[in-house]
């Protein structure tokens, strides 16, 4: 017999440095008496991040979105930006919050990123950038797409919300595009609690976000531009730089979970993994299934719920898509026969626990539940189950 988990098992847990760590970082924060507007915590942790991303131009924001949105802001773009619906609705938001019209693309049927073969014919001469997504931690067809991008000279903005450190063809994935945005929030690989950066290669871009996320000010007594406040703390960059110091043993704990889920799932029937990447190639963000419902028995929904009586819980990746919000009905692009693959993956696509914590017992106790609620499911017991 099956037993379930004592104590819930999560899609996710953030990664947390010891509260000694932590209060070290914050007596130098109290004696220093600077706990925001670019403090020495921020600079040490923008250049640690510039060095293990291998960038050469990053700005830290108190959340990604933020970063996202002023990053939009400052390529100064226009009309339209074509995007994918299929990932978080800050994606989306940032366009709409820059009086941008998002025109969605559909996705490829492997990947789940946007579809760079589909990307031409949605250009029109009101097109300004495409806005593509390394979902999941899969990064996108990054040459194809800034093929598109040179021939029509269109901006090229990354959300890389999922792939902190993570590596394409040897380049750290922050090198591709104009533009990249990495999230720190508390579910992230790399955490601030709050947080996010945005890497870009325009240097003079520098000034400009440091201007837009600290309401324009430039000097005591000069404000340059209409700005707001999307500046990270001393406190978050604390805790930043602790949690870095974790990333390394976090990701080789990461890699053996994975490969562990991937010997124990690959005799069930039905099962799709999505997220293949390893190594330095990898960022380790999600474990993420695809499943078949004709071969594994039941959908994609009832496994989701099914998994919860026995303390497992797992998240519907990205459920529901943006292009079916409804203020986006009326656009053309987010019509449903447009998105066929956007609209058949968001009914079949799991994220399973997946952080660092969880032991070797629990991975395989995972597997063994998903196994049983097959197994269920072939006699029939869970054939009208909702």
């Amino acid at each position: 017999m099956i037993s379930k988990f004592n104590e819930p098992i999560m899609v996710t847990r953030p990664l947390l440095p010891s509260l000694q760590n932590i209060n070290n970082q914050l007596q130098e924060i109290w004696e220093s008496k600077w706990i925001t507007n670019n403090g020495p915590k921020n600079k040490e942790l923008r250049e640690a991040l510039k060095e293990y991303l291998a960038v050469n131009h990053l700005s830290l924001f108190s959340n990604g979105t933020l970063g996202l949105l002023l990053g939009i802001k400052s390529l100064e773009l226009t009309g339209e930006v074509i995007t994918t619906p299929f990932t978080f609705p800050a994606t989306v938001g940032a366009l709409e919050w820059n009086g941008l019209t998002p025109v969605f693309c559909d996705i490829d049927n492997v990947t789940l990123t946007i579809d760079a073969n589909k990307i031409e014919a949605l250009i029109t001469e009101r097109t300004s950038a495409i806005l593509a997504v390394h979902v999941l931690g899969i990064p996108c067809e990054v040459d194809k797409i800034q093929q598109v991008a040179d021939k029509y000279h269109l901006k090229v903005i990354y959300d890389g919300a999922h792939v902190f450190g993570a590596k394409l063809n040897c380049k750290p994935i922050g090198e591709f595009g104009d533009m990249t945005m990495f999230s720190f929030h508390a579910t992230k690989l790399f955490n601030t609690i709050e947080g996010g950066a945005v890497t870009f290669k325009d240097k003079t871009l520098d000034r400009k976000l440091q201007l837009f996320k600290n309401f324009g000010i430039s000097g005591p007594d000069t404000v340059e531009l209409s700005g707001i406040n999307a500046k990270l703390n001393e406190i978050q960059a604390a805790v930043g730089l602790e949690v870095l110091k974790l990333v390394p043993e976090q990701r080789k704990k990461r890699h053996y979970i994975k490969q562990l889920y991937e010997t124990n799932l690959k005799t069930i029937s039905g099962i799709r993994i999505v997220t293949k990447h390893e190594e330095q190639e990898s960022s380790y963000q999600f474990f993420i299934i695809e499943i078949n419902e004709k071969e594994f028995g039941i959908n994609r929904n009832q496994l989701h719920e099914k998994l919860k009586d026995y303390n497992v819980f797992t998240r519907k990746y990205f459920y529901p898509l943006c292009s079916d919000f409804t203020w986006y009905h009326d656009l053309p692009s987010a019509q449903q026969k447009y998105l066929p693959t956007a609209y058949e993956k968001i009914e079949t696509v799991l994220a399973l626990p997946f952080y660092g914590e969880l032991t070797t017992e629990e991975v395989i106790q995972i597997c063994e539940i998903i196994k049983f609620i097959q197994k269920k499911a072939s006699t029939d017991v869970l054939a009208n189950w909702e």
